[in-house]
């Protein structure tokens, strides 16, 4: 998974506006903020959608 850090300094979560942090070995954004919620990332593309997100467990 490719995502600059420059890119997510500017990336929030649209579910909860919380901060959002690479998980390289689920290729996974993962919301550090409130809710929690694991938003894929497929070809190096961040999908965040809210449908698509994983909820946590």
């Amino acid at each position: 998974m490719k995502i600059d850090d420059w890119l997510l300094e500017i990336l929030a979560c649209p579910n909860c506006r919380g901060e959002l942090k690479a998980d390289e070995a689920a290729d996974e954004l993962v919301c550090t903020g409130t809710c929690k919620y694991a938003y894929p990332v497929r070809d190096d593309i961040p999908v965040l959608l809210v449908d698509e997100a994983r909820t946590p467990a």
